[in-house]
């Protein structure tokens, strides 16, 4: 039986279970989103029936709905150890280990990256914080201990920051690619300036893999002002972060403005505060050819905001 049939057959059971979360390739949506009311507070006793969801403005029947809370937690940390990012992180390694312990439970899955001009794996998924920390603190832009694998195709690469790559490699061959992590809430926390001169994938490549993957990425920001002010590449990089975190679902924090012990604390709530729902939307069955597709998810109730991704590509294996 191939999966469109299958799924055929056990869509109407889904909706009289909305614990359910299950992931299938044919003309299956899924849709990670946060809900905060008129003062900004999460909300996090919605139901199905509180939601409407348009593709396209076409309005799409719900086929399984979840609290984050509910599904375990893919989480994937991104480091640039770069210039001036890398003593950045150093300095709030502290906050990081306390979100990490706060945040991961023994069902959930964590794996850590650092790139320069590369993008090496410094940690493959766990569900301890400890070997992702002690992987961090291995890491200084050089490999002390390792070696640390690189990720992506072999490229020749003499110097430059790498974040594009860095961002569309961990959600294909992370995320996207796990089997073992099917069904639940998937993101990374990415820390970075957002500013990129190495990548052979460009930033639109990297918000349609998470798009297409349900990744939301959450941008913890550090950007190097001189005393002459930002640069061009300085706000390029600003502009940059704060549209992939938009279009994926997710919030770009600057580090100099915001205090990052609170930042880690509300991503950490938001992880757990969100929800997960997926539709069938029937013409993805037969029309993969990269079509954009424009996506608006509304609460019935007055006063709540809703916060997801954009869109999505239609594509073979969605």
């Amino acid at each position: 039986m191939t999966r469109f049939g299958l799924f055929a057959l056990i869509a109407p059971l889904l909706g009289a279970q909305d614990g359910l979360a299950i992931r299938v390739n044919v003309g299956l949506v899924n849709i990670a989103f946060t809900a905060r009311d008129a003062s900004g507070r999460l909300i996090d006793n919605l139901a199905k029936d509180d939601i409407e969801v348009l593709d396209d403005g076409v309005p799409q029947t719900i086929s399984f709905f979840a609290r984050s809370a509910d599904l375990p937690l893919a989480l994937g940390l991104i480091s640039d150890v770069s210039g001036s990012q890398e003593p950045f992180l150093k300095k709030h390694r502290h906050d990081l280990d306390s979100f990490l312990k706060r945040v991961l439970t023994e069902r959930d899955q964590a794996f850590l990256v650092c790139f320069g001009n590369h993008v090496r794996l410094m940690s493959d998924f766990t569900s301890k914080r400890e070997p992702l920390m002690e992987s961090l603190e291995d890491f200084d832009g050089k490999q002390r201990r390792g070696p640390y694998p690189d990720l992506g195709p072999k490229e020749r690469r003499i110097l430059g920051t790498a974040f594009y790559d860095a961002l569309y490699i961990s959600v294909t061959e992370k995320l996207a690619a796990t089997e073992k992590l099917e069904g639940g809430r998937r993101a990374l926390i990415v820390f970075s300036d957002g500013e990129d001169n190495s990548s052979a994938h460009h930033m639109l490549d990297a918000i349609e893999a998470a798009e297409s993957a349900d990744v939301v990425i959450y941008g913890l920001r550090y950007t190097e002002i001189d005393k002459h002010g930002l640069s061009a590449r300085n706000k390029y990089g600003i502009s940059v972060m704060n549209r992939i975190t938009r279009e994926t679902g997710g919030r770009d924090f600057d580090a100099e403005k915001t205090d990052l012990k609170k930042a880690f604390a509300e991503i950490g709530e938001e992880l757990r505060s969100s929800y997960e729902l997926g539709y069938h939307f029937r013409d993805l069955a037969t029309n993969s050819d990269g079509t954009f597709h424009k996506l608006l998810i509304r609460a019935k109730r007055p006063g709540i905001v809703i916060r997801a991704k954009t869109g999505y590509f239609a594509r073979e294996g969605l």
